[in-house]
């Protein structure tokens, strides 16, 4: 009789066994096109082939010793820092200020923030680009860091603030009646305790700032990030190994950054 309470019904097992199925088709629709680029960076022939016939480190040899395609890394990186390292900064300081300040319009305030992110990337890079046409500032790697800080902020922004509502109020109203400073009671009080929500709101905006390309497309001038290479080469041309070899770097980084901010999410 016991057992006979344990066993699932057929219909529970059939619909039990649809939505593993239908889990296992979600995930590889979303992963396999990835596997597929990872695979055909270590093809060893020149172009694209199914089966791959034997493997071979050629593409990242082409990739490293390719000028156009490591300066456009190099572009990612200076534009993510910059980017990034901005919007740590504003976004840190407007999360402290949304929750510390008792004045009128803060949702509006709050909103006014998160907006870059919720606008089609499309639309951020026209008005962006109409700005400096009409201020007349060429277009440059300066340009692209200005778009990527309206949106990297927003990431550090909310993952500060959703730290801050829960640091306890009496902390820093204990430091200050011990006589301690705003920047000392930030600095010991405040900070150690959003340390790992900065660190990982860092992560993710890093992660978006290095793969964005519709925002990085409308403001960018003579110089490439690699999103931006590797667009303009598969324009002129089918997929190289070389590029496999670059989205898969893409990709690593990608993985590396949100497993890190993941992980410091998982430890709070």
């Amino acid at each position: 009789m016991s057992a006979e309470v344990r066993e699932s019904p057929p219909q529970g097992r059939l619909t039990n066994g649809l939505i593993d199925v239908s889990a296992w088709l979600v995930y590889a629709f979303l992963y396999l096109p990835l596997v597929v680029v990872v695979l055909y960076s270590f093809n060893g022939d020149s172009i694209n082939s199914w089966p791959i016939h034997h493997l071979s480190f050629d593409a990242y040899r082409t990739l490293a010793n390719d000028a156009e395609l490591t300066q456009s890394i190099q572009n990612s990186l200076y534009v993510s820092t910059i980017a990034v390292g901005s919007a740590v900064v504003l976004g840190t300081a407007a999360a402290l200020g949304f929750q510390i300040l008792r004045v009128p319009g803060k949702e509006l305030f709050n909103f006014t923030v998160v907006l870059p992110i919720v606008l089609p990337g499309i639309v951020t890079g026209i008005a962006m680009l109409t700005l400096f046409t009409d201020l007349n500032y060429d277009l440059s790697l300066t340009t692209i860091i200005a778009g990527h800080i309206t949106f990297c902020i927003v990431l550090v922004f909310n993952s500060v603030r959703a730290r801050l509502t829960r640091v306890p109020p009496h902390l820093a109203e204990a430091a200050r009646d011990l006589g301690a400073g705003p920047l000392r009671t930030f600095w010991f009080i405040i900070l150690p305790s959003i340390r790992t929500a900065v660190i990982s709101g860092t992560l993710l905006a890093f992660t978006l700032s290095f793969d964005e390309v519709v925002v990085s497309f409308f403001l960018a001038g003579r110089q490439n990030t690699l999103p931006l290479e590797i667009w303009s080469r598969l324009r002129r041309s089918t997929i190289t190994p070389e590029l496999n070899a670059a989205a898969t770097l893409l990709i690593a980084v990608s993985v590396v950054l949100v497993l890190a901010a993941r992980l410091l999410t998982r430890e709070e």
